[in-house]
């Protein structure tokens, strides 16, 4: 059972990367938090949760044992399976999830995609409990990484994105002609499309 991966970026997308291990090439998928953070061609530590099903075996990684912790009570959930609870915590910081499945907010978990009113109900039902009983990793969040400029138009990048993520096409549309500002990078875009789509 993989359950840490220390190493260098090989290549990432929007939901996964590769990381070379001593010369072996894991493919893991990620949180978006992760994603903006994780650059290319730097060593990264991840913490692995494996994934095993009869025709395969998933790694899925987090930067911090926190995620990992909560992706974890989300896979307890009948109907949660891993690529679900990696997209609930794609919008969702894991410290913020933890504070709606306490404050029982299922409002605001209903707002996620692909997270409807019965599967928040059903989320703050079974998860409240047990989400008190995690404990915060103490010290502040990781700072993100500055990325490199780029002149190119990233909309359809981000597009794409936010299609995989769950979001429809007219809804992640409207979102990025809401914005004004220039961006450097897709992941700035993508930022700030997502910022407009949890208003």
């Amino acid at each position: 059972m993989i359950a840490r991966l220390n190493g260098t970026v090989v290549s990432k997308t929007i939901d996964q990367v590769i990381i070379d291990v001593n010369g072996v090439g894991y493919q893991v998928s990620v949180p978006l938090s992760s994603f903006y953070q994780l650059e290319e061609d730097n060593v990264a530590t991840l913490h692995i949760y494996t994934h095993v099903r009869e025709d395969a075996l998933q790694l899925f990684g987090f930067q911090t044992l926190d995620e990992k912790q909560m992706f974890i009570l989300l896979l307890s959930i009948s109907g949660i399976g891993p690529k679900v609870a990696l997209n609930i915590l794609s919008h969702m910081d894991c410290h913020d999830l933890r504070d709606c499945l306490i404050q029982e907010d299922a409002k605001r978990l209903a707002t996620l995609p692909g997270i409807g009113k019965k599967t928040a109900d059903r989320l703050v039902l079974e998860l409240r409990e047990k989400a008190r009983k995690l404990q915060p990793e103490q010290g502040p969040h990781p700072a993100a990484t500055p990325h490199q400029p780029a002149a190119e138009n990233h909309h359809d990048d981000a597009l794409s994105a936010l299609i995989n993520l769950g979001y429809k096409e007219k809804q992640a549309g409207a979102a990025l002609a809401r914005l004004t500002d220039e961006f450097s990078s897709m992941e700035e875009m993508l930022k700030a499309a997502l910022k407009q789509l949890s208003h």
